[in-house]
């Protein structure tokens, strides 16, 4: 396989796309490997019968012949039946699957789940409650579209996460094998061995481009474009001082913390190129669950060209703000304290408080970047503090402190689960929480919980963007109404900008 180059018109009539693991479009599967379609990187794997190996359909090795060619829709349904990663193409850092219907946008939010370790943390019963499903049939959707067990797919991840760290680090042995999810480097260094036909080593050896220096950087692949100055001015506009800023002219710098686990990232979002991850040392042994957070809050795994196709006979959202992704945030309670604190006040107003809240709650951390020094507060602190301690902050009504404090006794008890891509647990999380009205429950699934049909109906700046009755409008937008209002909220700026100007 060569360089990409312009897709041909055969390859442009038709993406692969995963309705069904025994029913990938042969066809539509050769036409995307014989021109390296980068739309359809990710959403199938060619294994090569001649060699054992499994591929992307824009690896750079000569294009295999047809004959030698068996289709799969994920990495784990290639390695079940025998196939290992591709050393060149590197099947780890394809982005992930982007389902249109509601049974493969179930499957595929199990899977991003899985990737940031839920099995491991909660195993697969509670998965699928988060997901408002039994057990039983999450692995029968996950199978479905996957052509593999959720078990499967998840010591997939953790293998292909190990050859990622392995390959781009200099992460200990070690570090690497906890880091990808393993409990033992035995385990691993077995497991890495049956699966790939050699040792870890190996793949550390072929490694040319380890970085040290207590920081890693990492390509994140996004489906399709990726417009980094679109995503880079919201997290601007939205800025809590000490936990995030401005890095140079392109990246955006913050801390963050897993757990017990914390330090910070920087995330490069210059142009329209793929951004790229900079990791400090801290996070590296979480860096399974940072990268899915990080993959979620930049929305990379969405088609935005799905998703354009989907409006394009709306007379209004059509011509507003094609390509444009639904930034979100790396963690759920966080937006959800933030969305709290922005209840009828501007985005300034609200950064300002979250500002506030976290010179007051948040833990002291030290970075070598100036100006990132604490962590956002966690729900345990926020319980602790006691409503009083939150009001005392001012700046807002004492009710405002008091469903703050509400939500975080939630959080830190159990009792609530707001995790991105547990939709159907964190809206009922949220519905249970006084203070948490319409408008705050469907923010917080549209930026924290990665709701695709999330819609603030009752968002002035929506209301002012739209030209017509909003409240029937937004029925003809289903599945993709978060993305309506990305739209909108576009628009109302653009309005605003015009207006200051005059």
């Amino acid at each position: 396989m060569s360089g990409f180059g312009e897709t041909p018109p055969r390859a442009r009539e038709k993406v692969p796309r995963m309705h069904d693991a025994n029913t990938l479009d042969v066809e539509a599967c050769h036409a995307a490997t014989d021109a390296k379609d980068r739309r359809a990187d990710g959403r199938f794997f060619i294994g090569v019968t001649s060699t054992g190996i499994y591929c992307r359909c824009v690896c750079t090795a000569r294009t295999v012949m047809r004959k030698n060619r068996r289709f799969f829709p994920s990495a784990a349904a290639a390695e079940k039946e025998g196939f290992r990663p591709c050393l060149l193409c590197r099947p780890e850092c394809a982005p992930g699957a982007s389902p249109v219907d509601a049974t493969e946008r179930l499957a595929n939010l199990a899977v991003k789940r899985i990737e940031a370790g839920a099995l491991e943390e909660q195993g697969l019963a509670s998965l699928a409650e988060e997901l408002g499903i039994t057990d039983r049939h999450l692995r029968r959707v996950v199978m479905k579209t996957f052509g593999a067990a959720p078990v499967e797919l998840a010591q997939t991840h953790r293998l292909l996460t190990a050859k990622r760290l392995l390959a781009d680090s200099a992460l200990p042995m070690t570090e690497v094998a906890f880091a990808a999810g393993f409990q033992s480097l035995r385990r691993f260094n077995a497991l890495f061995r049956d699966r790939y036909g050699m040792p870890p080593s190996r793949v550390r050896a072929r490694a040319n481009a380890a970085i040290r220096g207590g920081a890693l950087r990492f390509s994140l692949a996004p489906r399709g474009v990726f417009k980094g100055d679109d995503v880079r001015a919201h997290f601007a506009l939205r800025q809590v001082s000490g936990v995030e800023g401005a890095s140079g002219t392109s990246a955006w710098t913050r801390t963050f913390a897993v757990g017990r686990h914390h330090g910070w990232l920087t995330l490069e979002l210059g142009g329209r190129s793929a951004p790229v991850l900079v990791l400090s040392e801290g996070l590296m042994p979480v860096f399974r669950q940072v990268v899915a957070a990080v993959r979620g809050a930049l929305d990379l795994d969405t088609d935005v060209d799905v998703v354009d196709a989907f409006f394009a006979k709306d007379r209004q959202l059509r011509t507003m703000g094609r390509g444009l992704r639904l930034p979100g945030a790396l963690d759920a309670f966080e937006v959800a304290v933030r969305a709290v604190l922005g209840q009828q006040v501007t985005v300034k107003a609200a950064s300002a408080m979250a500002t506030k809240l976290t010179e007051r709650f948040g833990a002291p951390v030290v970075t070598p970047i100036e100006g990132l020094n604490r962590l956002f507060p966690t729900p345990e602190r926020l319980a602790d503090a006691g409503a009083n301690a939150i009001a005392a902050l001012g700046g807002q009504p004492r009710a405002r402190a008091e469903t703050v404090h509400r939500l975080a006794v939630e959080v830190a008890s159990g009792r609530a689960k707001l995790v991105r891509g547990a939709i159907s647990a964190g809206r009922a999380s949220l519905e249970t929480i006084a203070g948490i009205g319409p408008w705050t429950l469907e923010y917080v699934a549209l930026r924290g919980l990665g709701d695709p049909d999330a819609f603030p109906l009752g968002d002035s700046a929506l209301r002012a963007a739209f030209d017509g009755e909003l409240k029937h409008a937004h029925e003809a937008w289903r599945p993709w109404r978060a993305y309506a209002a990305i739209r909108l909220w576009h628009r109302h700026a653009q309005l605003q900008s015009l207006a200051r100007r005059k």
